[in-house]
């Protein structure tokens, strides 16, 4: 008897409270700003892509949600400044643990995490994002490819030369070692 009455208790001490109600499908709550979200294939300024198909991601990832399949860059038709390009990049939602090790094997910071938490589906298949989902949009001055390389005439001029290369990642540049002498 005594149970049931601390049981009441709780219950109407609560009621007198000050609700807190998350209106979440209408006014979705921002996530933090590290938060691993969905992933994002990033693209140079002239809109090439940044991924060159060496498929280190998908080595990368221990529940095995990445699949790429390089292809060959021509000169008629060239998606990524280097030799090759992620021709088949898919990424299975339901495998995916958001780990970020993926992010960490990319040698060219194609690939990054968004704070998009969304990613919710009555399909299987519908987890299962290809390329043209996770492709970053076309930004003003950026242009579909395939075209011709625009910002330098190799892909050292893409990927090497750090800040002076607009396309370069922030953070993805490499510092400049300072000579120093050693006094003895």
């Amino acid at each position: 008897m005594l149970d049931s009455v601390k049981g009441f208790g709780l219950t109407f001490s609560t009621m007198f409270k000050k609700r807190v109600t998350i209106k979440y499908p209408d006014v979705p709550h921002p996530a933090a700003p590290r938060y691993h979200g969905r992933h994002v294939l990033n693209r140079h300024p002239d809109g090439l892509e940044k991924c060159v198909g060496c498929e280190l991601c998908a080595w990368a990832c221990p529940a095995d949600a990445i699949y790429v399949e390089g292809g060959d860059n021509t000169e008629d038709e060239r998606y990524s400044p280097g030799e090759r390009y992620g021709a088949v990049y898919q990424i299975n939602y339901a495998r995916c643990i958001f780990c970020g090790l993926c992010i960490e094997a990319c040698p060219t910071r194609s690939l990054t995490m968004s704070n998009t938490y969304e990613l919710a589906s009555d399909s299987r298949a519908d987890l299962i994002y290809t390329k043209e989902q996770l492709l970053a949009p076309l930004l003003p001055g950026m242009e579909l490819p395939p075209h011709a390389m625009r910002l330098g005439e190799n892909e050292t001029d893409y990927y090497v030369q750090g800040p002076t290369n607009p396309g370069a990642s922030a953070g993805a540049e490499r510092p400049e070692r300072e000579s120093k002498e050693v006094v003895r």
